[in-house]
């Protein structure tokens, strides 16, 4: 495959870990990648063939659509004004159009791959200057925004037949999102990526200490946090100590009245939203690993517990059931069940060290086979070699 100009939109850099895995892979095969948007403390120092082209301040955004409006008005005159009539005929939010579009229109990427498909509405204009639209199909955008939210849906079911190929995280998000679109024939369902770790990095205690369990994901109604809290009520009913740790909730003025009423205040913490490497330094020291969503596509804190060597929790939701086999590399119960949330991780109490390496080792097996950064690196490779090949017909 030839090397290509890609752009990978984000809209915020630096991007989540699981995208910017993507974007290194992609550059060490020697494709030139574009990132766009807004630039914020903390960015990465790419390597020379990853651009970033973006703005920080105020003043840095007037200077950057000022810096890319002369570009385009003196190399690419005929394309600006051709831009300039599609903005305008949307009627709002000019200046910002302008901010986000001028910049990827001079650059002209090859393949222009939006991750967030809640926006697919702003980005169809490529299609009218040759670049080629590939949109990711993740969880929240497919499972829950467009059935909240008709406006949403509506979008999706005009946009998604304009869309050259798709990426769904999970075979699960592909037939949720195909309630939108005859989407099928042009979706290549991709897995999440990471780097594994060979050898054994875990310690496993058959001691009757304190469990240690964690939750990680925002304080959404969708991560069904209420009936985790409900289910260490349970626990704690049962005679276990414990603690419990979600981080990425901050306060939560619900949950922590709830915390108050099952008189949890001294086993449970929340933790504002952390840096990825501290989320992997709590999840070393954590026994459990709890999901306790209602929608997921393939919960990437889940792939990470399971490479690490922490046994995982989880309900049925989205694509798990195509990552966990019940009770033969992690544990699956139904969704909105507190009580088989309690059972589970009481079961985990029960097996013995070597049943539990067993597991733990499974699952690690099961990361690797799957979710290895090098298999998906390679997917994508073939995802946009189809576009070559159609490019070609």
């Amino acid at each position: 495959m030839k090397n290509k100009r890609i752009a990978i939109y984000t809209g915020e850099l630096p991007p989540p870990t699981f995208v910017d895995r993507l974007i290194l892979g992609l550059a060490e095969q020697g494709h030139t990648i574009y990132l766009f948007g807004a630039i914020q403390k903390g960015m990465t120092n790419y390597p020379k063939n990853i651009k970033v082209i973006g703005y920080t301040n105020k003043w840095n955004k007037i200077g950057h659509l000022l810096k890319y409006s002369l570009l385009l008005y003196f190399f690419k005159h005929a394309d600006k004004k051709k831009l300039d009539n599609i903005i305008k005929s949307v009627g709002n939010s000019t200046y910002l159009k302008k901010m986000k579009y001028y910049p990827i229109l001079y650059h002209h990427p090859d393949i222009f791959h939006l991750q967030w498909v809640k926006g697919i509405s702003d980005w169809i204009w490529i299609k009218e200057f040759n670049m080629k639209l590939v949109v990711s199909l993740r969880g929240a955008h497919i499972n829950y925004s467009p059935i909240c939210h008709p406006e949403i849906a509506d979008q999706y079911r005009k946009c998604f037949p304009e869309v050259d190929f798709f990426h769904a995280v999970s075979n699960e998000i592909e037939k949720e999102a195909s309630k939108y679109g005859d989407i099928n024939k042009k979706t290549k369902v991709i897995y999440s990526g990471l780097p594994i770790l060979k050898e054994n990095n875990f310690e496993i205690s058959n001691s009757s200490g304190t469990v240690n369990i964690i939750s990680i994901g925002r304080g959404h109604w969708i991560k069904g946090y209420s009936y985790a809290l409900d289910a260490m009520s349970i626990f704690k009913q049962k005679g276990f100590k414990f603690t419990y740790t979600i981080i990425g909730l901050g306060q939560n003025e619900e949950l922590l009245f709830q915390r108050n009423q099952l008189g949890l205040n001294n086993e449970v913490t929340f933790i504002d939203k952390v840096p990825f490497e501290k989320v992997e330094k709590y999840l070393i020291k954590s026994d459990i690993l709890l999901l306790s969503s209602t929608k997921e596509g393939i919960a990437n804190v889940v792939i990470e517990a399971m490479a690490l060597g922490v046994q995982v929790v989880s309900t049925d939701c989205g694509g798990i059931s195509e990552l966990i086999v019940n009770k033969e590399n992690g544990y699956i119960v139904p969704i909105r069940n507190p009580l088989a949330i309690a059972e589970a991780i009481v079961y985990t109490q029960s097996l013995t060290i070597e049943n539990k390496i067993n597991l733990i080792e499974k699952a690690k097996n099961k990361v690797e086979s799957q979710h290895e950064i090098k298999r998906m690196i390679q997917a994508f490779n073939e995802l946009y070699e189809q576009w070559d090949e159609e490019f070609e017909k």
